[in-house]
């Protein structure tokens, strides 16, 4: 807002419709203001902003999942957005405008306790997915007690399911009722944490599966 000193003719400082008034030196002057620069995003910055939507997207459907698993990397950020920085970093392929998760390369856990040995999934009965892997409790700081974290994506549905402690690293399977996602195709995981929740491992992708077919 401008702001007339001596009246309609007089001096004046600041806005006043479309031009500035100011001093210099004891003179009154004005001009007009400038024009509105239109800003007109770069190549690298709208595909940084379709990246950021996708990972945004996947990541956002296993919110709760990530503040346990990305615990330890929630330095000066959240555990989720230690997650979202490290997966757009790392787990986005293709090229623009189609570019698209890799799941091979998403971290849905991420930490320095070992993962389970030689882990898979394969179909169960009906709708069920199990998994496996091998009991490496001694190894490094692995416990026969560490909770298992299996993790099951759906991208037609835009879900995430996921089970934390059902079963322990002693255990060597786990069975996962996915019967309301029958012949959806989803993307899988596992990882493990301690029993506190402390400390978590980086996850394995277990592959790709369609459920019941």
């Amino acid at each position: 807002m401008g702001i007339i000193n001596k009246g309609i003719l007089g001096g004046f400082s600041g806005n006043v419709g479309p031009v500035v008034g100011s001093t210099w030196k004891g003179i009154t002057y004005m001009k007009s203001l400038p024009n509105k620069k239109s800003k007109t995003s770069t190549v690298k910055q709208i595909e940084q902003q379709l990246k950021f939507a996708l990972i945004m997207r996947f990541t956002q459907t296993m919110t709760a999942l990530l503040e346990l698993t990305y615990k330890a990397y929630a330095n000066g950020m959240t555990a989720f957005n230690a997650a979202f920085a490290y997966n757009i970093q790392n787990a986005v392929t293709g090229n623009s405008p189609d570019f698209e998760v890799d799941y091979q390369k998403v971290l849905v856990s991420r930490g320095s306790l070992p993962n389970g040995a030689n882990p898979a999934v394969a179909k169960g009965t009906d709708d069920n997915l199990v998994f496996t892997w091998t009991d490496n409790s001694g190894m490094g700081k692995a416990l026969a007690t560490d909770k298992t974290v299996l993790v099951i994506y759906c991208s037609a549905l835009d879900v995430t399911v996921y089970t934390s402690g059902n079963t322990t690293r002693d255990a060597g399977t786990e069975t996962v009722d996915l019967s309301a996602y029958h012949q959806q195709t989803v993307e899988t995981w596992i990882a493990f944490t301690d029993m506190d929740g402390n400390e978590a491992s980086n996850s394995f992708y277990t592959g790709s599966i369609i459920v019941g077919s």
